[in-house]
């Protein structure tokens, strides 16, 4: 059995959630001995295709002629185009229309959550699908107290630190994490994302990345190796995002132990417990009441950290790799294909 791990336009999107899920998935395969391949003119047997763009569709009409079944992997929805980029919004009325169209050309689907699943269920596809979680690498993003301090010295954080990594999109909540700020200004706040975008984005956000309050620092993109240091440098892990198809970053976070605090919104609601593993807010206010408790509690903080690995733990990439795997498998068994 040999797979095509395919997406399009991979240097721009290596800096986002979908070029990152490729990555694990890479990962994931290795681990258990699955081959793949990321080239289109290569032999497979399989196509994951993670992306909805012309290359995808191209992939997967050639597929289609050539009798190998498409795994599509459910990255994309109209709900997660709002509010990002210049225009995004009225594409988005567009893309449900689209993406059904798109997905119902798979043999089968893969989600990232249940609520991603509800959400293409809605735009009427009735394609096979399972829900598999996008995974993290549990023994990379392990909490790290050496690093911890070089980040902290490389910027110059004396006090408690509050961390969110995401894009710089309205979506992912920024001018709330601004505003929280702004209330506690004896924190500092750090928003890790890459700013390469910066021209794509609407005249309000560029002014908050231009401008922001003297305890908000934007020190742009960060390699991987410096964000395990982030995650165990902050007090708390503030992800105020409005929609979210699962949050790997979140997943990164819950696995170096950092307590973490979302928005309280559907996606996390069958795996992240307010109180238990995270806490959840649905307003600034509650935000804001949520920090000084992790900053202020510090047993509470740890045990909340202590409790947000287990969740990582389950969603390990050996873990992510065996359900890959079995779902290659079957749908190459129905497909009238045996696994070789």
């Amino acid at each position: 059995m040999k797979v095509l791990l395919y997406a399009e336009a991979k240097r721009l999107l290596s800096r986002s959630g979908i070029g990152i899920a490729l990555k694990h998935q890479m990962e994931a395969l290795k681990r258990v001995n699955v081959d793949f391949t990321l080239a289109i003119d290569d032999d497979y047997d399989l196509a994951h295709i993670n992306t909805v763009g012309p290359g995808a569709r191209f992939v997967a009409n050639s597929c289609r002629s050539k009798n190998i079944p498409i795994i599509w992997h459910v990255h994309t929805t109209a709900e997660d185009i709002r509010n990002s980029f210049l225009l995004s919004n009225i594409y988005s009325k567009y893309a449900k229309f689209a993406l059904r169209k798109i997905y119902s050309k798979a043999d089968f689907l893969v989600f990232p959550t249940r609520y991603t699943m509800n959400i293409v269920r809605k735009y009427g596809v009735k394609v096979e699908g399972e829900v598999v979680s996008n995974g993290v690498d549990t023994q990379f993003f392990k909490k790290n107290e050496e690093k911890a301090r070089q980040f902290r010295r490389k910027y110059g954080l004396t006090g408690p630190i509050v961390l969110c990594v995401a894009l710089p999109f309205k979506r992912k909540g920024i001018h709330d994490f601004v505003d929280v700020a702004k209330r506690l200004s004896q924190c500092h706040f750090v928003w890790i994302g890459s700013k390469g975008l910066a021209s794509l984005l609407p005249r309000d956000v560029r002014e908050i990345l231009r401008n922001p309050p003297s305890n908000v620092l934007f020190p742009g993109f960060m390699p991987q190796e410096e964000l395990v240091g982030a995650y165990s440098a902050a007090d708390v892990f503030f992800f105020p995002s409005y929609e979210e198809n699962e949050g790997i970053v979140v997943l990164e976070a819950l696995s170096c132990e950092c307590p973490v605090l979302v928005r309280d919104i559907p996606v996390y609601e069958d795996w992240l417990q307010d109180g238990v593993n995270c806490l959840k807010g649905k307003t600034n206010t509650d935000f804001e009441k949520a920090i000084e408790k992790l900053i202020s509690d510090k047993n509470f903080a740890n045990e909340l950290g202590k409790m947000a690995r287990k969740v990582a733990l389950e969603r390990d990439l050996t873990i992510i790799g065996e359900k890959l795997k079995r779902i290659y498998e079957e749908v190459l068994e129905k497909h009238g294909k045996k696994d070789e």
